[in-house]
């Protein structure tokens, strides 16, 4: 299956390496370059995003670090037909009994455990870890080490800082942000950002009309 990667800056480059190994194990899934409106001098960008449907694949997979933004494309590409494969290394775990959803993106050494449920679009970056049960909402990023207990439930669109620490059975509203290296030990409300041990709000922000509706 020939994928393109939609969105040729750090994290695209990460994804891209990632399908790149996955080609060379099993053969499913084959890199054929990057779409990006805005980096057109590498050699693999293969035009602006207006262009995709000119260049031949079959799959995509968005690869914007920026959630909101992640989510208007995704949207956007499936409204237009697109279709979306999720990107897993091939050093990250995953239980087989954890459900994906279409265009996430699982990094090396990420742990998703037991029965955990990971939406469309989400980021697992590099070595975070998503205990037993939990639920990740659409848009989610999990940076790297990043740490979520047991039975948490992650809003759609929110943002774990790198190395932040959620507590067993916490939920974390949609579009929120938990800043690097915080430790939650309660809910955290929607559009609001927390930072420090414990986590406490540093500002709720104003309210955005974001795709999928901040009732999602």
């Amino acid at each position: 299956m020939k994928v393109l990667v939609i969105g040729a800056g750090g994290h695209g480059q990460v994804v891209a390496e990632i399908l790149r190994a996955s080609a060379h194990s099993d053969g499913v899934l084959e890199f054929i370059g990057f779409v990006d409106d805005r980096r057109r001098s590498r050699d693999e960008v293969l035009g602006p995003l207006s262009a995709l449907r000119d260049i031949p694949h079959d799959a995509v997979v968005v690869a914007i670090g920026d959630n909101a933004t992640r989510a208007r494309i995704t949207t956007r590409l499936g409204a237009d037909g697109e279709r979306f494969v999720t990107v897993r290394h091939g050093a990250a775990i995953v239980s087989p009994s954890v459900e994906t959803g279409d265009g996430s993106m699982v990094c090396a050494g990420a742990i998703v455990s037991t029965a955990a449920t990971i939406g469309r679009g989400v980021i697992l970056n590099t070595a975070c870890s998503v205990d037993h049960h939990c639920r990740v909402g659409d848009y989610v990023h999990v940076a790297p080490g990043a740490r979520i207990g047991g039975e948490v439930t992650i809003g759609h669109r929110a943002l774990i800082g790198i190395s932040a620490v959620v507590l067993p059975r916490v939920t974390i509203g949609h579009d929120a942000v938990v800043g690097a290296g915080a430790v939650v030990t309660r809910e955290v409300q929607p559009y609001t950002t927390v930072v420090g041990t414990p986590a406490a709000p540093l500002v709720r922000r104003a309210h955005l009309n974001l795709v999928g509706g901040a009732s999602r």
